[in-house]
């Protein structure tokens, strides 16, 4: 068989690939002795340049996937496999393998539906929810179910310290009948909460997943990481006019963090709970950042306070309104969250000035490190002007091997982009069928097996397989 050859934007769009619009690769925090401000970066190699693995993905030489869902399909067990897929957390499994727990993005107008089982839904009105999937140590599927259902727009999460996952619904809607493209749909309870999986069978999810964590607040949750050493919940909102917020979540004196502690408190459906804050960021002379899409240049760190939300639970006014632009920091775009280095690597998307933002943007990861309370400008990609760079990252996780992986979410050619413990952006994987967004990169606890999918008609889950190790700094030419 012959040697595919490589793929990349510039076959694909037309467009230059020499550089993915990378401000400056570098870091605070933990890449802080490869930092080099305002500069260009090209792209590195990683894992080399991507060929055709197969029909749907162009993936680095030795690498292979296999598709282990596909919605509208049925799998193991009899299970109507639901679309949307979009965040997603891995959890290793007794005897090898992963138990994944995967969230579906779908609304009240959407077409399809995660299961209803009895006992694991919130709402009969509501089509959204989390399915979750077994796979042996060759990933090879074995068990396919449903873990909560009844939900809305179930977005991004977290894995929590004690192995559970955290799943964030992505709306603000209420109770009552709503119209979207003509499509009319009715909701029995109110919506935008987060919700605890246990990955561990659905039986231990009866009765206990479709209980919302109120006290986490009522907003367009994206994402939600906690910090290990404290049991404070950090969460992300996809929201505008105005941009969304940044919130901390402090339990209250005497909590100890561990599977089953998040639900005693939200048994009697109690809002006032703990603490629900916001962040607010300041520059080194005391200047107060009204916006993160202020910072251009990487390492640019700010020291942090935060500011108690009033009503958490947005009875009247949604959380990101009730709190002025002077009293709090906004994003547009905040998205995905994963814990790591100490601290939580927090990405928003993009920015633009017709949204509020004061510069533009496609795309910028932060870290915001609890220890000191600063937070730091680690990797910002320019706009995309000719559709060969970097546009839109979204979900996000550490990956074992350096740096991060980010999910691509934005116009063309869609991408799973790697970045090295330089700063480095490399291409890590291609959707060859469409345009269709990646979501929900997380790693097995071996991390042999990348798990991620894409929200396509059909969504798909895949297992990317290969010779991981260190991704390489160097240039993209030097390694083809």
């Amino acid at each position: 068989m012959s040697t595919p050859a490589p793929l990349d934007r510039r076959t694909l769009l037309g467009g230059s690939a020499g550089a993915l619009g990378l401000l400056v690769a570098g870091s605070s925090a933990p890449f802080a002795a490869h930092a080099t401000a305002a500069q260009t970066t090209r792209l590195a190699a990683g894992y080399g340049p991507l060929r055709p693995a197969g029909e749907l993905l162009a993936l680095p030489e030795g690498f292979s996937y296999t598709v282990l869902a596909e919605s509208g399909t049925t799998t193991v067990g009899g299970y109507a496999v639901a679309g949307s897929q979009d965040a997603m957390g891995a959890f290793a499994r007794a005897g090898g393998g992963s138990t994944i727990v995967c969230n579906h993005e779908i609304g009240g107008a959407d077409d399809g539906a995660v299961p209803h089982v009895d006992g694991l839904v919130y709402d009969r009105g509501a089509k959204g929810g989390t399915s979750t999937l077994v796979v042996d140590a060759d990933n090879t599927v074995l068990e396919h179910y449903t873990s909560v259902a009844g939900t809305v727009d179930n977005c991004a999460g977290g894995i929590t310290p004690w192995g559970t996952w955290l799943t964030c619904e992505e709306t603000d809607e209420r109770a009552g009948t709503h119209e979207d493209d003509g499509v009319t749909y009715t909701f029995e309870q109110d919506h935008g909460y987060v919700f605890e999986v246990d990955p561990t069978s659905q039986a231990a999810n009866i009765g206990k997943a479709n209980i919302p964590l109120k006290f986490l607040g009522r907003f367009e949750h994206e994402a939600a990481v906690v910090e290990e050493a404290t049991g404070r919940i950090y969460l992300t909102e996809d929201a505008d006019e105005p941009n969304g917020l940044f919130y901390r979540w402090t339990p209250p004196a005497g909590y100890r963090q561990g599977k089953g502690a998040l639900h005693v408190l939200a048994a009697d459906g109690a809002v006032e709970v703990g603490t629900l804050e916001a962040l607010v960021a300041f520059e080194r002379n005391g200047a107060h950042v009204t916006d993160l899409s202020k910072a251009t240049k990487t390492n640019t760190t700010y020291t942090v306070r935060w500011v108690e939300v009033p009503d958490r639970d947005a009875r009247e006014t949604p959380i990101r309104e009730q709190l002025a632009d002077d009293e709090v920091t906004r994003a547009r775009k905040l998205e995905g969250q994963w814990w790591g280095d100490g601290g939580v690597y927090v990405v928003s998307s993009y920015a633009r000035s017709d949204d509020g933002s004061l510069h533009e943007h496609d795309g910028q990861v932060w870290f915001f490190d609890p220890r000191k309370q600063t937070i730091t400008l680690t990797t910002i990609f320019a706009v995309n002007e000719d559709g060969a760079g970097v546009d839109g990252p979204d979900n996000i996780t550490v990956s074992p091997h350096g740096g991060l992986v980010l999910a691509e979410d934005g116009e063309g050619a869609s991408q799973l982009i790697g970045v090295t413990d330089q700063g480095k952006a490399y291409r890590l994987a291609l959707n060859l069928v469409d345009d269709s967004e990646w979501a929900g990169p997380t790693f097995d606890a071996a991390g042999t097996t990348l798990f991620a999918n894409i929200q396509g008609d059909p969504g798909r889950t895949f297992a990317i397989t290969g010779p991981w190790g260190r991704p390489s700094n160097a240039r993209e030419s030097a390694r083809g």
